[in-house]
């Protein structure tokens, strides 16, 4: 079978940008073959960030942003092919996860606004996206997706695995040696700590986790933000800005005046000790462990959780072969192929619901 090329494209919680990936498919076979960054400026991130909550007009302002972001995307798929000289008659389909505004599925609802129609448009390439609505639909939770691409990429026949993907949300897959896979979100990755260095340094994140280093850990503070419920509900759960978000760091904040800097380091410790938490109590056979996501390039949180976790040794995954910077960008293009071959994508073990499903809505090119 000749290959086929498909791109990802992934813009996550952390609204940093989109993450394009070029990946060629020959027949269970991936080769990521280029990949484009394009950043979000920071009036369409302020804007995303108000669609977070009800705001005045929100049904056109959506619609409107909905559009911006769809030329966003076409600006990054059109850079990648000619960054690798080809073009879009080659490429079968676009794997578009769109930008989260609202994940509510107790509520029967998830949006992931970016118009894929005027995607389709300007790239001329068939788009396939709302991967998350149809497993919704089917009563689960429409996230973590990715455990079933990490299924398929990092399966090992002797090790019992876990893949963390530490961006705004943090998300945990674990991989059985005899193939069995569950994952679900732990809790806040990235976002709280860049909401918080943002309101005091005008920073967007905290490069190495060096603000943080400068701080310590308030354990009274870290220990009522422990407590939220979501941290001790079992999986199958999944979670966002809906409700890890400055409200909620508010709320625990309002009693008390702490160092912005110990905050910080608290913030850090809340993502390692969720996700280590986690994986204590849902994967005590791990044998490795592999990060992947913005959080995996602070140094100080990686620290922490190689310290909280013990024996099993931390990686990247990029020593499996992929750059901890695009496995979801690459999940999409998967993503995106499974669809158009018509293959269940969603993991009913993972996600709770009914059973297997084709996940993604096609705008044909």
């Amino acid at each position: 079978m000749a290959s086929q090329l498909f791109i990802g494209l992934m813009s996550g919680t952390s609204l940093d940008g989109v993450d394009a990936a070029l990946v060629s498919f020959n027949q269970q076979r991936l080769q990521l073959v280029k990949t484009q960054f394009i950043p979000y400026l920071p009036d369409l991130r302020s804007q995303i960030l108000a669609l977070q909550h009800p705001t005045n007009n929100e049904l056109e302002t959506t619609a409107l942003i909905s559009n911006k972001l769809a030329e966003l995307y076409a600006k990054a798929v059109n850079t990648l092919l000619l960054s690798a000289g080809t073009d879009a008659n080659n490429v079968t389909a676009i794997g578009c996860h769109g930008q989260t505004i609202r994940h509510r599925p107790e509520l029967g609802f998830t949006m992931q606004i970016g118009n894929a129609a005027l995607l389709s448009e300007l790239t001329g390439i068939t788009v396939v996206s709302d991967f998350r609505s149809r497993d919704i639909a089917a009563k689960g939770q429409g996230a973590p997706l990715v455990p079933a691409f990490h299924k398929d990429v990092f399966a090992h026949n002797k090790l019992n695995r876990a893949i963390i993907n530490i961006g705004g949300i943090a998300n945990i897959t674990y991989i059985s040696n005899a193939g069995n896979v569950f994952g679900f979100d732990s809790g806040p990755g990235n976002m709280l700590l860049d909401a918080w260095i943002k309101r005091h340094l005008d920073l967007d994140y905290d490069a190495d986790g060096r603000w943080s280093s400068s701080g310590k850990i308030i354990e009274s503070l870290l220990s009522a933000m422990l407590r939220d419920p979501y941290f001790s509900t079992p999986p199958p759960k999944s979670t966002g800005r809906d409700l890890f978000n400055d409200s909620w760091l508010n709320q625990h904040l309002s009693a008390e005046e702490y160092a912005p800097n110990d905050v910080a380091r608290t913030l850090v410790a809340l993502s390692a000790h969720s996700i280590a938490n986690a994986i204590h109590q849902y994967c005590p056979q791990v044998n490795e462990i592999y990060l992947c996501g913005g959080g995996a390039k602070n140094k100080l949180l990686t620290s922490d959780l190689q310290a909280l976790i013990g024996s099993a040794p931390i990686e990247m995954t990029d020593k499996l072969g992929m750059g901890i910077d695009w496995v979801e960008a690459i999940a999409f293009a998967w993503l995106a192929k499974k669809c158009i071959a018509r293959e269940s994508a969603n993991l009913p073990e993972v996600t709770g619901a009914k059973g297997l499903r084709i996940l993604g809505a096609i705008y044909q090119a």
